[in-house]
């Protein structure tokens, strides 16, 4: 499986740098209200043991150990005043906080 971003994720991406190939680091952290949540950050590079997938011309990177929780995810971006940012729908979460930010497996 993978991680793939929708058109409005890779857009919005596209826009947070100048690089022709954008590369985002998406990965998992203890915390938030449901036990993880997720991180995303824009790098240069992935590191030597990344999982590397291609979607709508931008390279996702997850480290090994969030993708045992992430894997198969889809990330969309909602550019609405309320409640907009990145969504993620993962098919390892058994619930997940009212934001959509954290998650428990």
């Amino acid at each position: 499986m993978s991680i793939a971003l929708t058109e409005p994720a890779a857009q919005h991406i596209s826009t947070m740098t100048t690089a022709i190939q954008p590369i985002v680091r998406v990965g998992v952290t203890a915390g938030g209200c449901s036990g993880y949540e997720y991180v995303l950050d824009v790098v240069n590079k992935p590191r030597f043991n990344d999982r590397i997938f291609i979607s709508h011309n931008v390279q996702v990177i997850v480290d090994p150990r969030s993708y045992l929780y992430i894997n198969g995810t889809q990330i969309d971006y909602d550019n609405s005043m309320m409640g907009g940012g990145f969504k993620f729908d993962n098919p390892s979460a058994k619930r997940s906080c009212g934001c959509g930010t954290s998650f428990q497996v």
